[in-house]
């Protein structure tokens, strides 16, 4: 996962709350199979780590977030810290180990 650009992001765009400590937010698509297997990864992760709430946004829904935060493809996913500010970016399905350690960014 890299570092981003310190984009910020309230419950507003997320469409419900932020996470106590951090917040995993993914973007899918419909007929993207790595999403399915991001999404289990992140569940997993979240039921880990207290105060990590994970948030799935599909893309094809919200193409002006998408285009406001350069997602090029699904599945990508973006670590926030407690504020909003994204810390880590990633593009393709993560592993476990990866999305731990990006956390740690944002914890």
């Amino acid at each position: 996962m890299s570092a981003d650009d310190g984009e910020r992001l309230t419950a507003a765009d997320l469409g419900g709350p932020l996470g106590e400590r951090a917040t995993l937010v993914q973007f899918s698509s419909a007929f993207c199979a790595p999403c399915r297997a991001t999404r289990r990864v992140l569940a997993e992760v979240t039921g880990m780590v207290e105060g990590v709430r994970h948030v799935e946004i599909d893309a094809e829904a919200r193409l002006g977030l998408v285009r406001r935060l350069r997602i090029a493809k699904t599945p990508t996913v973006l670590v926030l810290d407690a504020d909003g500010s994204v810390v880590r970016r990633a593009s393709g399905a993560p592993r476990r180990a990866d999305v731990i350690a990006a956390l740690g960014a944002a914890l």
